[in-house]
């Protein structure tokens, strides 16, 4: 019974959330707050709960949520996702330093997730690291773009990416 009210409220927030309904997203809130109540040692409960508060825009209220979850054990695609929930979170609400342990810790576990080095790289240039933040910023673009004229300077763009300060 909890895993099928856990799956609805999840597909009610996930509605709530692409049709940007926040009556939907209310009532999945209020289901997970209800199952975060019952089961406050699930980690997923916990880490669905978190992100319902930041699709609603509360994100002083998911920190809590999310910290629980990780200590709680999460894993998988949830971990990743929370990795980058938290510290985008933490972005948001101008706390650079956590956010930054928090998604360098992301990273560090999933190396592959470019969204989480995004965030990172945004988070860097908050705390004033712009080096650091061009560097994964243009690491990024050259692993990923197809647009020919970027591809034409992969090199020399790939040089000065982790160059950025040398001039002739």
């Amino acid at each position: 019974m909890t895993r099928e009210r856990l799956a609805e409220a999840i597909q009610l927030r996930e509605e709530g959330r692409a049709r940007q309904d926040m009556t939907m997203l209310e009532e999945a809130r209020t289901l997970l707050l209800d199952l975060a109540a019952a089961y406050p040692d699930d980690a997923e409960i916990i880490y669905q709960t978190a992100i319902v508060h930041d699709n609603l825009g509360l994100e002083r209220e998911a920190v809590p949520f999310y910290t629980k979850a990780l200590a709680l054990g999460l894993t998988g695609p949830d971990l990743e996702r929370a990795y980058l929930g938290l510290g985008s979170t933490y972005r948001s609400l101008g706390e650079y330093q956590q956010a930054e342990e928090t998604l360098r810790r992301g990273v560090s576990a999933f190396p592959q997730n470019r969204a989480l080095q995004i965030f990172l790289a945004i988070t860097l240039y908050n705390r004033q690291q712009h080096k650091e933040a061009m560097e994964l910023v243009l690491a990024n673009l050259l692993e990923t773009t197809t647009d020919e004229k970027i591809q034409y300077y992969k090199r020399p763009l790939s040089y000065y990416a982790t160059h950025l300060d040398e001039t002739e």
